[in-house]
């Protein structure tokens, strides 16, 4: 026997944030707090592999440098060799941290990767593996390195033209050359806050919607238009609170250190105990710039991811896509990635005090009719049009009838009861 009544599931799971456009505390708020969403995945993954790159990195620059320098100290520095030889060591210990430095970056890759597709099925509460998340970041891998590389090679050639421009001016007049390099530095910073903002976008863009570099660069700079100020907020803020983080962790650190060195050697004699001291406490506080440096690159890749949804959900209506997605997969429907969905798609701008700041109870979403763009149409009452002189008298109510009209007790008031008409015999 079958039923015509549908079956009953449970409510969907509310996510990391509510399917609307985004405020600015919100997405601020989110990022920090998105770290309890998954953190097998953020806190174990992300930060053991973005720590480990660094140690890694760290270990091995430091073994070239030890090796290529410690042949200088059978070398005389009086011997017409020393300065050739100091110069090829610098120069190997240079080129090996680059190339390092763009092999980990890598995995940093990886990292971010990993970060922004974990928060992007968090907006819809789901959560995946390490492995799910993996292969969904994997089509993406070489084009997220490829744009490491190009932004990585960008910065390096600016850097050296605006180094070459204020030594050229140098070499005319030191005046003109320092003046020039301040200048030029002071011309950066604004320039080097507007790229990283407009680009803020890259990475969402990359795995999310799986188009190439120049694309993903150009679709950031039209999601960012008109939402510069509050991407580089979210970003100011988020640089700008680990930044000091580090610095309140690292001085004292590095103040309790110097205290501890000195109370091993307090002739400042040089001996094992405090080699071995400073080595320690050293190691330590790179430790924890390390653990900062992470958690920031976490909390920054969720920021940006969070930035790309909200700039969706307000210019090609994702919010509208994404409930949707959940709606059906509530029902055992198999949906397809909601974020391929409409991709540029062109919305209506929402109505004036959009989001709405209240909601019946936490976590409730807003009323369905809140999802449709733009204010709905004013209603206007129909006019008011008198009867003719044809047109039938109303029907009298029951307090305007006669004794003998009423109706029989027990008779519903709905009811349009008639007297009953005489008959033959009563006549």
């Amino acid at each position: 026997m079958t039923t015509a009544q549908p079956g009953w599931t449970p409510a969907p799971r509310a996510g990391i944030v509510p399917l609307h456009p985004l405020t600015f505390g919100t997405v601020l708020g989110r990022s920090f707090v998105a770290l309890r969403q998954n953190p097998r995945v953020l806190l174990g993954f992300a930060l053991g592999i973005q720590m480990a790159t660094y140690l890694v990195l760290l270990v091995a620059v430091g073994g070239i440098a030890f090796a290529s320098f410690s042949r200088l100290a059978t070398v005389p520095v009086s011997s017409p060799d020393y300065p050739d030889l100091f110069a090829g060591a610098t120069a190997i210990t240079v080129i090996s941290s680059l190339v390092l430095g763009i092999a980990s970056s890598a995995l940093t890759v990886i990292v971010q990767g990993v970060v922004v597709a974990d928060v992007a099925h968090g907006v819809v509460a789901e959560k995946l593996t390490v492995g799910a998340l993996w292969r969904r970041i994997r089509p993406a891998f070489w084009r997220l390195f490829g744009y490491t590389l190009l932004a990585s090679g960008a910065v390096l050639v600016a850097v050296a033209i605006l180094a070459a421009a204020a030594f050229a001016l140098g070499l005319l007049a030191l005046a003109a050359g320092i003046i020039a390099a301040v200048v030029l530095l002071l011309a950066a910073i604004p320039l080097a806050f507007w790229l990283t903002t407009r680009l803020f976008l890259v990475t969402p863009i990359l795995v999310l919607e799986g188009s190439g570099v120049f694309a993903a660069i150009a679709r950031s700079w039209r999601l960012t238009r008109g939402r510069f100020w509050r991407t580089l907020a979210t970003w100011f803020v988020i640089q700008t609170g680990f930044g000091i983080i580090t610095q309140i962790v690292v001085v004292p650190l590095n103040f309790f250190s110097g205290m501890f060195v000195g109370v091993l050697s307090p002739t400042g004699d040089p001996n094992v105990a405090a080699v071995i001291g400073t080595f320690g406490v050293g190691l330590v506080v790179q430790m924890v710039s390390l653990l900062v440096q992470s958690i920031t690159l976490v909390v920054n890749a969720t920021a940006a991811c969070l930035v790309y949804v909200d700039a969706r959900m307000r210019t090609e209506g994702l919010d509208l896509d994404l409930q949707s997605y959940v709606d059906q997969r509530q029902m055992g429907a198999g949906v397809a990635d909601p974020y391929r969905w409409h991709i540029g798609r062109t919305v209506a701008p929402q109505p004036a005090g959009w989001p709405p700041q209240t909601a019946p109870w936490p976590g409730a979403y807003p009323a369905p009719q809140a999802y449709a763009y733009g204010a709905p149409p004013a209603y206007t009452p129909p006019a008011y049009t008198p009867p003719g002189p044809d047109a039938p008298a109303p029907a009298p109510s029951a307090a305007d009838r006669p004794a003998g009209d009423q109706p029989p007790a027990g008779t519903p008031a709905s009811t349009d009861w008639a007297p009953p008409q005489a008959g033959p015999e009563q006549r």
